[in-house]
This record gives C-alpha cells, sequence and structure tokens, in this order.
C-alpha cells in the first residue's frame, strides 16, 4: 500500500474510554499488515466544567448525571476494572477534574510540531495514572517538554489561544458527522467507529478500507 490508511480520531484528554479505546485499537494496528496515520481530533465532554472543580471525580458524575454517589462509584469501578484489562492502571483517587479546552489546544500545537501521538499518551497517562493537572497552562506546559516540544513556545500557544480555532473546526466537524460521544474513529474517510470497540473491529475496518484502495483502478494519466 502506497499511502498509510488515515485514521481520525475524536475523543476527550478525560475521557476514560477514550484511553481504553486507544489500547484496542493499537492492539489491532500492530496485527494489521500495513501503515496507519492518526490524527486526534477535539471533542470537549464537559466544555462548562471549571478548571478546578471542587470535589472528586465520583462527586462530578453524580452531579452531572444525577445520580447517587454509590452509583457513580459503582461507574468509576466498572471503567477501572475494563481498564486493567487493556493494561492500564486508573487512579480515581488522584483525578483532577477539569476543563480540557487547553488541552486541546496543545494537542493542536503538538501535531503542528509532529509530536500530537506522543503527547496525547502524556496527557492520558498524566490525567487517569498519575494525577496531573491538564487543565491549567503551566502545567500543561511543561507536559509539553517532557515529549520534546518547546516549553515556551507552547506556553505562548495557549496563552495566545493560538490553536483554540482548530479546537472549534474539530467541534463543528463531529457535528457534521452526527458525533454525540467519543471516543470516534474515523478510518479513511470512509467508516466510522463508535466507541471502545474490540481490537478485532478495528482490524477488519483497517482492512476493508485496504482492501477497497487495492481494489480501486487506477486511472490512466
Amino acid at each position: 500500500m502506497s499511502n498509510p490508511i488515515d485514521v481520525q480520531i475524536w475523543s476527550d484528554v478525560q475521557c476514560p474510554w477514550c484511553y481504553i479505546g486507544k489500547r484496542k485499537f493499537e492492539a489491532a494496528v500492530e496485527q494489521f499488515e500495513g501503515d496507519v496515520t492518526v490524527t486526534y481530533r477535539s471533542f470537549e465532554l464537559a466544555p462548562d466544567t471549571p478548571v478546578d472543580f471542587e470535589g472528586s471525580p465520583v462527586d462530578y458524575l453524580s452531579q452531572r448525571k444525577g445520580i447517587s454517589p454509590e452509583q457513580a462509584q459503582q461507574m468509576v469501578d466498572r471503567v477501572s476494572g475494563i481498564a486493567e484489562s487493556v493494561g492500564l492502571d486508573y487512579h480515581y483517587d488522584r483525578i483532577h477534574q477539569t476543563n480540557t479546552v487547553l488541552a486541546h489546544e496543545l494537542l493542536h500545537f503538538a501535531k503542528a510540531h509532529g509530536k500530537q501521538v506522543e503527547l496525547k499518551e502524556r496527557l492520558l497517562r498524566a490525567y487517569f495514572t498519575e494525577g496531573g493537572h491538564i487543565g491549567r497552562a503551566a502545567d500543561l506546559a511543561e507536559f509539553a517538554a517532557e515529549v520534546g516540544l518547546d516549553r515556551d513556545a507552547a506556553a505562548t500557544a495557549l496563552a495566545e489561544h493560538t490553536y483554540l480555532p482548530d479546537v472549534k473546526a474539530d467541534m463543528a466537524q463531529a457535528v457534521a458527522y452526527g458525533i454525540q460521544g467519543v471516543p470516534f474513529f474515523v478510518i479513511d474517510e470512509k467508516y466510522g467507529i463508535s466507541g471502545a470497540q474490540e481490537s478485532a473491529t478495528f482490524l477488519a475496518a483497517l482492512q476493508k478500507a485496504a482492501a477497497e484502495r487495492e481494489s480501486t483502478p487506477v486511472e490512466a494519466s
């Protein structure tokens, strides 16, 4: 295959299913006999969340979904167990619930400098495992530096909201596609896969996209 299969992934950095879906998709890519390019697109699950939410993730879920703290805890326990099954170690007792718009802006900055995939992984690990704060510009600039990006340039981009139009464009595209939840995978602009599906589902879609490319006749010049 001369050109890699293009995969666009709409997700949010504080979405537990997005991290799980990322691992399942990566497992599919490892089995796929071809090249894949991945671009992460912005989707804010809760743009009204304050940068420093006062309370725990369980409090947040309880308030946002209108459920009891006990029900919210059950949700957290369930997703943590599924995360563990794909090698992820969630620590909800450490999580700082926050607003993710700056994290999305930084991911676009990283994309412009060839480090988006690395930063996406770093931010997810910081949020779900390490208890890092992904809503504050200073913290985000440090995470950028950790993956080889220029800290000062990242801080300037965040201060000036250089990439906010890109975040809004991603959100608008999500609306156009009818995306209402994440993760959402668009494969070769043909196939949409919603949710953290099993690796076999992703692999089948990649293989189908590749097969269709190979069966498409090349027009004579």
